[in-house]
């Protein structure tokens, strides 16, 4: 069974840390079409609302020794049960009763990890999430089911 392991945003207004990236954890989300999580700071970029990665991958990497935890790497929701590199762009998830989202792009890794461990970015190429476009808005909660769909067949 796939569920919502962890849900984390950078609030709007606060600053980001000099190391790492400023999540802040949350057990329940308004995921909103086009844009991300309600109140999220990273939200709106049409190609891009959210980050998603997998626990097998976060799993991989810290016995790896990188660090690991939720939103330590930049990501926004993380999905237990299913290793999201398997999917093909264009893969909508249904997450909850309503929100649905689909898979884009693996993310590339920026130097803005760097800091937290040395290896990285270069390390972690195809690691560390999928970014993803809100495709239906819902609320979402921590252990939420998470249901795969049929693929869009649209490239983000």
């Amino acid at each position: 069974m796939i569920t919502v392991k962890s849900i984390v945003y950078k609030p709007q207004g606060e600053s980001a840390p000099e190391i790492g990236y400023l999540r802040r954890p949350i057990t329940e989300a308004m995921l909103i079409e086009g844009y991300g999580i309600e109140g999220d700071r990273k939200g709106g970029n049409p190609k891009r609302n959210l980050n998603v990665m997998d626990e097998r991958t976060q799993a991989e990497l810290a016995a790896e020794g990188y660090p690991t935890g939720a939103g330590t790497l930049g990501e926004n929701i993380i999905l237990s049960g299913i290793d999201l590199r398997t999917l093909p762009v264009g893969t909508q998830l249904q997450i909850g009763d309503e929100a649905v989202i689909a898979l884009g792009k693996l993310r590339e890794p920026c130097e803005q990890l760097t800091p937290l461990d040395e290896r990285m970015p270069e390390g972690v190429v195809g690691r560390v999430g999928a970014m993803c476009r809100v495709v239906r808005s819902g609320r979402i909660r921590v252990g939420d089911p998470v249901t795969v769909l049929a693929a869009e067949g649209e490239r983000l």
